[in-house]
């Protein structure tokens, strides 16, 4: 079925993957280059030395076309685009190489020149809207500001800045225009960057990472945004992410980067049918996927973190890594050499030689088995959470909100309950509460045999769960070594101080760090390090239960599959529950035995992992389903369901069924249906197995979303 999308947030259920085939870059009259990279080498100058982040970089953009740029943190991705645009600030430098855009070099360009090109021709959108918008302009003055530093007139500039926020689907344009930043959601504040972006009709759009902080529903607005762009506009665009997903479903070529370096290039198809650099191979392996039942085994990983570019190895960066590295990888970088297919390069000696990349073998997950019946851990009962902040008057009490309404779940020892749903919804609120942090207005949450709350039984509450954090820097103390940190817990438990030192080092060891971490502080860590201190952390209180909010969304990709594999051994070990948190579907169904799908503080679906993947009965499950993007170029025209609008306020949810307002099932498109209106409808079990709360359960499958 097809829906069309309009201003009320109703969903659109289109056939292509955001129209990534129908573009102009599938016209073969649009072969002129726009943007052709040559050689281009940035260096920054450090008191330790040159550090050279991005390394004889060549690549071209067709106009029409969408590039994808990928590789681990620290690979020299952004430095690239920055580099383009000339916005490289000191001590960096671009010391060699041609940007030719139109055949012109930007290097050679005068600052004055270059400042006019900016944005009007070339124009970037970044990472973090929220950085990117100034805080006390309203969105229409920002948007005109970038017309009007080119010499357009006020009053035009200020009508452009309508027409703009419109074509990027702001509904009610009219009010929106005069809001100021704060006032939108992260989805549209992205489309108002995006908006920023185009104000001057460029020809070439550099994209960092734009869709990395959104939820999957948000990200699948953006991406079908661009390709329109793409398609309506003829505009290129240069995208840079880590999601290989983004890069099979939007890109047309693919580049990447390892160590500064172009270790593969070609199209997006050929590269990733038949990769012919390790690195690329191994990166596609290690993600999880939505259509992979991988329950008992681990997940493929690459060894190590990626390297310092202050201290790159010799040879081929990737060889200390690399399963396949010979002696000739440790003594020589490899070229960027033609392989079989046309346009496809790769620098790799092994592969060079017609050896071909075996796969990534992946170890059997541990037997998973228990003392007779599994014991609850969390048993939460009708909780509910009023999150409202308003004074208290002498004569009236505030208004409730509910971030958490009437919600009640189990984990049992030894099991992985997954909780997903977009960024507002409660999945957060609900954690904090668990652990005591917020207060339940309403319901129960045991912990054992003890209720959090209930002051005799806090330190066993305590001790008996553990919270891991999202981002693991801003939980540690960065004035504390590791060995501190982990010692404070210890005593807290009530280690004696004699046995602290050898537990604090059995621990480093159980989550893969060595003894040799325990004087290091904090910021001498990579990302994956400092998780794996966190989570050392919260196993030196022995818990029985982990509550881990987002524990590996900020992670490459590599990085992430070893803390997953690290979770589940330590799980299965220990004898661990889990309460496991993220907005990356493929992650959840890998890690989970069950899942629960919430939505504006309610539980919508809950089931068997493999249930609720494979045969959803909640139109939400299925958006959320559907909107995923697989690292497959087989599935990039799918069929999928893309959800219109923001999630509602919890201050005013609507009546009735709360997903009412954005379901492509309910009275938006089938007006008779006036019972989702008038109605709440209960969790209730299904035909499947699993409990959904839709008046018309099972209506809509993922359409088509997997095979």
């Amino acid at each position: 079925m097809t829906l069309s999308s309009n201003d009320t947030g109703a969903t659109a259920v289109g056939t292509t993957a955001a129209g990534t085939t129908d573009g102009p870059a599938t016209n073969d009259a649009a072969t002129d280059v726009l943007l052709d990279v040559r050689g281009l080498t940035t260096e920054f100058h450090t008191a330790e030395g040159v550090v050279r982040a991005v390394n004889d970089v060549s690549f071209s953009v067709r106009p029409g076309q969408i590039l994808g740029i990928v590789g681990e943190s620290g690979s020299g991705k952004s430095v690239t685009a920055r580099s383009i645009l000339r916005m490289v600030r000191p001590p960096g430098r671009t010391t060699a190489g041609e940007v030719r855009y139109r055949g012109t070099d930007l290097l050679t360009l005068g600052d004055k020149e270059m400042r006019d090109l900016r944005g009007r021709e070339i124009a970037m959108v970044f990472q973090d809207p929220q950085s990117a918008l100034n805080p006390v302009m309203t969105v229409g003055d920002q948007i005109a500001e970038a017309l009007i530093v080119h010499g357009a007139d006020k009053k035009k500039a200020r009508e452009r800045a309508r027409e703009l926020l419109g074509q990027v689907g702001i509904p009610d344009v009219d009010r929106r225009l005069d809001d100021y930043p704060h006032q939108f959601s992260g989805g549209m504040r992205q489309r108002v960057v995006i908006a920023v972006a185009l104000a001057s009709k460029p020809s070439l759009l550099l994209a960092d990472e734009p869709t990395t902080a959104l939820d999957v529903t948000i990200q699948a607005q953006i991406l079908r945004l661009l390709a329109e762009l793409r398609d309506q506009l003829g505009i290129a665009v240069v995208m840079i992410t880590h999601d290989m997903g983004v890069v099979a479903e939007m890109c047309d070529e693919v580049v990447v980067m390892y160590g500064g370096r172009v270790m593969e290039r070609g199209p997006v198809d050929v590269i990733f049918g038949n990769p012919q650099l390790p690195y690329t191979a191994d990166l596609l392996a290690a993600m999880p996927r939505l259509d992979d039942v991988a329950q008992g085994r681990s997940l493929p990983a690459i060894p190590g973190s990626p390297p310092d570019p202050a201290n790159l190895p010799p040879g081929c960066p990737f060889q200390p890594r690399c399963r396949m590295a010979e002696d000739v990888c440790s003594q020589q970088v490899p070229e960027l050499l033609p392989r079989v297919e046309s346009g496809h390069l790769a620098a790799c000696h092994v592969t060079q030689r017609g050896t071909p990349i075996p796969p990534l073998v992946t170890a059997a997950a541990a037997d998973r088995v228990h003392g007779g019946e599994a014991r609850p851990l969390l048993q939460i009962t009708n909780l509910r959470v009023d999150v409202s902040n308003e004074s208290r008057g002498l004569f009236r009490r505030p208004e409730p909100v509910y971030a958490v309404d009437d919600v009640s779940l189990t984990v049992r020892s030894g099991e992985t309950l997954g909780l997903v749903g977009e960024s507002g919804c409660g999945k957060s609120t609900l954690a904090r509460t668990i652990v005591g942090i917020n207060q339940p207005a309403s319901g129960t949450i045991q912990v054992g045999d003890h209720v959090v709350g209930d002051k005799s039984g806090g330190d066993a509450v305590r001790r008996t769960v553990q919270y891991v954090f999202q981002d693991p820097y801003a939980s540690l103390n960065p004035r504390r070594t590791i060995r501190q940190s982990l010692e404070e817990a210890l005593a807290v438990r009530g280690v004696p101080p004699r046995e602290r030192d050898a537990e604090a080092r059995a621990l480093l060891e159980r989550v893969g760090l060595a003894e040799r971490h325990l004087d290091r502080y904090p910021h001498a860590f990579s990302g994956g390090q400092r998780q794996r201190v966190g989570i050392a952390r919260a196993l030196a209180a022995d818990p029985k239960l982990l509550v881990l909010d987002e524990p590996v969304s900020a992670l490459d990709v590599s990085i992430q599959a070893q803390i997953i594999n690290l979770l589940e051994s330590l799980r299965d070990e220990l004898d661990l529950g889990y309460l496991f948190i993220a907005h990356d579907l493929s992650v959840v169904r890998h890690l989970s035995d069950r899942v629960v799908v919430m939505y504006l503080g309610s539980f919508v679906e809950v089931g068997d992992a493999e249930a609720v993947y494979s045969n959803p009965q909640h139109p939400y499950t299925a958006a959320l389903l559907a909107s995923s993007p697989i690292p497959d170029t087989a599935e990039k025209n799918r069929e999928r369901i893309v959800l219109g609008g923001d999630l509602p306020s919890p201050k005013n949810p609507p009546s009735g069924c709360r997903f009412r307002t954005r379901c492509p099932i309910g009275p938006l498109h089938h007006p008779e249906r006036t019972i989702c209106i008038e109605q709440a409808p209960a969790l209730e079990q299904t035909e499947t197995g699993q409990l959904a709360a839709c008046h018309f359960a099972g209506e809509l499958s993922r359409a088509g979303a997997l095979p």
